[in-house]
């Protein structure tokens, strides 16, 4: 019997103690902790004027109290593109009766993707253009965004003819237009942890 009790006592210890402990902190972390601010308190996401797949005007202006997953591709992209663009309807589809959330696509071919071929490639991949603005615009003024404003890029570059971004980057923006996260959008663990993210900073919003 006390042999009995003694292997109780150890299996507690050595294994459900520690268990129900790593539980608690991980629950915590993934409830209280705040995400990172990336480039500094004080650097925020700066002003644009683009094109959407409807042929919209789209500013910053549109992301006023939104959360928002930013991301930069082209519809030719043969490999990266189309799977960052699944993943990221797998995560339009976790928050699409969310009216504070937004995914914005920047294609870093604007010479060949129009707004027409932009709403092509949303109805092939059965993008919700709801809450999902694919966009279009000025190719220097979305490199500079790229590499100034959303940090996904650490070459130099003027946006011009022979000047090409090819980023495979989810940035998380906070309604307040500071970055609070980077993830790998071709990787689907990545992406879950960019859904548990994207509610974590909804909770900290909140308290706000």
């Amino acid at each position: 019997m006390l042999r009995k009790n003694f292997i109780s006592l150890f299996v507690l210890a050595v294994v459900v103690i520690p268990f129900a402990a790593f539980t608690a902190v991980q629950w915590y972390e993934s409830t209280y902790t705040k995400l990172p601010v990336y480039g500094g308190d004080d650097h925020t996401i700066s002003d644009f004027k683009m094109i959407n797949q409807q042929g919209e005007t789209v500013s910053i202006k549109n992301w006023v109290n939104k959360i928002v997953v930013v991301d930069f591709f082209f519809t030719h992209c043969p490999s990266v593109c189309p799977k960052m663009t699944k993943n990221l309807v797998v995560v339009q589809q976790q928050f699409k009766d969310d009216p504070h959330f937004q995914i914005s696509s920047f294609t870093v071919d604007p010479e060949r993707d129009s707004s027409k071929r932009l709403a092509f490639y949303a109805t092939q991949f059965g993008i919700n253009g709801a809450n999902w603005n694919l966009l279009t615009g000025d190719k220097k003024e979305i490199y500079r965004l790229a590499r100034k404003s959303f940090l996904v890029s650490a070459t130099d570059g003027d946006g011009g003819p022979n000047d090409f971004i090819h980023s495979d980057q989810l940035v998380l923006v906070d309604t307040q237009k500071r970055i609070r996260g980077f993830y790998d959008g071709t990787e689907k663990s990545a992406v879950a942890q960019l859904i548990n993210d994207i509610k974590k900073l909804q909770k900290e919003e909140a308290l706000n």
